[in-house]
């Protein structure tokens, strides 16, 4: 993406959310974000359905290339208005758009219909395509008519969009008033989506792109007016890019067993974009390589993940409802490539007697009170024998012992015999700053494990070997009190772990830096006593050299503090005589 596509793309992500917050007005953003987001939905469905529409048109009307099998010869018809209403008829058929996987929109659901039917005074009878009357009761009414017939819609008594049963909300429930619901969909109806252009360059964006861009934007926006609970669906795009960075998951099943938003599966995606170039494949063709599996107990959340798929024309299968992922595992066949999560760190209460025992805890039972290691087990077991996973934990399960847990990971490390399983698991362990998130000030880390270490594929033998990464001091605030990564921050903790994987491979060499990374043997994880935590392994960096001899530097010091002193002097008198100005002399 070209710096212009970006500066379009960040001012269009402003001047929405202006919009749309401002109308706000005093709807819990939990709730508003459903009526924004499935706003967004609409019109991304009819959007790509009319860029289709579009395009079918073009192949139905002009013969401008020799394999054009769409082509309508106008003399086959005896007038105009014969041709036109046979090419508008041929546009109506559904197979043209599931064959590039363009969702069905039935006619009362595409914009151009809400547009101008919401611009009709309330009470007002609408004809819809049935032929039935729909009368017009209120905006939220005329949008829900929209997302039901979008899910409910049969041709040949067959859903026309099964992947979106029982998936897109319902926005009558928050009693937002008409006329915010207008100028919610004007802003979105005056919006340039189509064709683009930034400072009179046209950019090479279709509407689709843009939409699902502002779809993801939005997202993190109200998870940050949600605060604490925005945490439950979304997680910091820096931190899922660094998780798919490291994993490099180009092709194979991915998965996510606490999926929230889906954030993991849309960066995944981005990712094979991005590398296309480097890696010499074209993306289209590389994504059909990759299948999405995910679980997420929340219902709702469930549900904005499914149309975060959708928007970004991502197959997907999220089992058949929203499940706990330890209680009602919807892919217990599944083995997967590449696990990527961010589970809610220390869940208390997830234990159930069901769980004793479970196939699941090969390496140790986790503690009742404690459901990190339970999701650690759970991503392994649904690991293939050549599958790689990282995971969001808090900091504390890189060297909790109580109950259980220090034995646990002790076995990932030296493998559990009385299960007969092998270990050698975990391949990195990364430090993370705080303040990362907006739901949670409990410090974080990433956990990498790996069921291969023997190399093969441009990989070195990495068996009795694990890399620690202390990316503590990394990032920049992003504003008062949350902390972010910036791109080149990825890049080294990414590219350290690339270098350490691949070795002579690589054309970075792997070094231990103080301070940032140390490649630790067995004999140095059993000197630790099995605790993980990187700081204990990278120690400390070595401290600048300070060339400036101390009296020059007291005397330079000096100088400052007293022009320091003098100018607050001044300050003070400054502030004393405009009191005094207005009679309030002290």
């Amino acid at each position: 993406m070209n710096n212009a596509e970006q500066q379009f793309l960040k001012a269009l992500d402003v001047k929405l959310w202006a919009s749309a917050d401002r109308l706000r007005n005093n709807l819990d953003a939990a709730n508003y974000k459903h009526v924004v987001l499935g706003l967004i939905f609409l019109k991304y469905v009819s959007d790509a359905f009319e860029e289709r529409q579009e395009e079918l048109r073009h192949l139905f009307t002009q013969d401008d290339s020799d394999d054009n099998i769409y082509y309508m010869p106008r003399e086959d018809y005896e007038s105009d208005e014969e041709y036109n209403e046979a090419v508008n008829t041929e546009l109506e058929l559904h197979e043209y758009y599931q064959e590039k996987n363009v969702f069905w929109v039935p006619k009362q659901a595409r914009w151009e219909f809400l547009k101008s039917s919401a611009a009709l005074p309330i009470g007002t009878e609408i004809e819809l395509e049935s032929g039935d009357k729909f009368k017009l009761t209120s905006i939220s009414k005329l949008i829900d008519n929209a997302l039901e017939s979008i899910e409910t819609y049969k041709i040949d008594d067959k859903l026309a969009n099964p992947k979106l049963k029982g998936v897109l909300p319902r926005v009558g429930r928050y009693e937002v008033s008409n006329e915010n619901l207008t100028a919610l969909i004007n802003e979105f109806s005056k919006t340039q989506f189509h064709n683009p252009v930034h400072n009179g360059e046209k950019l090479d964006l279709h509407s689709k792109d843009i939409l699902g861009h502002v779809y993801e934007y939005f997202l993190g926006q109200f998870a940050l007016a949600e605060g604490k609970q925005g945490g439950q669906y979304y997680t910091p795009k820096s931190i899922v890019t660094l998780i798919v960075e490291m994993l490099e998951p180009y092709q194979g099943r991915v998965y996510d067993p606490a999926m929230g938003a889906g954030g993991f599966f849309v960066s995944n995606d981005k990712f094979i974009e991005a590398h296309a170039a480097e890696k010499h494949y074209n993306a289209a063709e590389q994504r059909k390589h990759i299948s999405v599996y995910g679980q997420e107990s929340n219902p709702t959340t469930w549900k904005l993940a499914a149309m975060n798929m959708a928007i970004r024309g991502i197959d997907f299968n999220f089992g058949k409802k929203n499940a706990d992922t330890f209680l009602d595992d919807q892919h217990p066949d599944l083995r997967a490539d590449y696990v990527m999560a961010n589970p809610p760190f220390n869940i208390k209460d997830w234990w159930h007697a069901k769980l004793e025992g479970d196939i699941r805890w090969k390496y140790g039972t986790p503690p009742a009170g404690n459901a990190n290691y339970g999701w650690i087990q759970h991503m392994l077991h649904h690991l293939n024998d050549n599958g790689s996973m990282g995971l969001l934990l808090a900091n504390g399960s890189m060297s909790s012992n109580t109950n259980n847990e220090g034995e646990i990971r002790k076995s990932l490390i030296l493998g559990n015999t009385e299960n007969n399983v092998p270990g050698d698991l975990i391949e990195c362990m990364v430090a993370l700053p705080g303040q990362l998130f907006t739901n949670t000030q409990i410090p974080a880390c990433i956990w990498f494990l790996t069921k291969n270490k023997k190399g093969g594929n441009g990989k070195r033998d990495r068996r009795g070997e694990t890399l620690f990464i202390d990316a503590r001091k990394l990032g920049f605030m992003k504003d008062r009190v949350l902390r972010d990564f910036e791109p080149k921050d990825i890049r080294k903790i990414a590219d350290t772990f690339h270098a350490w994987k691949k070795g002579d491979s690589s054309e970075k060499q792997y070094e231990d830096i103080k301070g940032f990374c140390y490649s630790a043997s067995l004999d140095d994880l059993k000197k630790h006593d099995f605790v993980l935590t990187p700081g204990r392994y990278v120690g400390a960096a070595d401290a600048e050299e300070d060339s400036e001899p101390f009296p020059e530097k007291m005397q330079r010091l000096t100088v400052q503090l007293k022009s320091q002193f003098e100018e607050s002097d001044r300050l003070e008198k400054a502030i004393k005589d405009n009191l005094a100005g207005i009679g309030y002399e002290f």
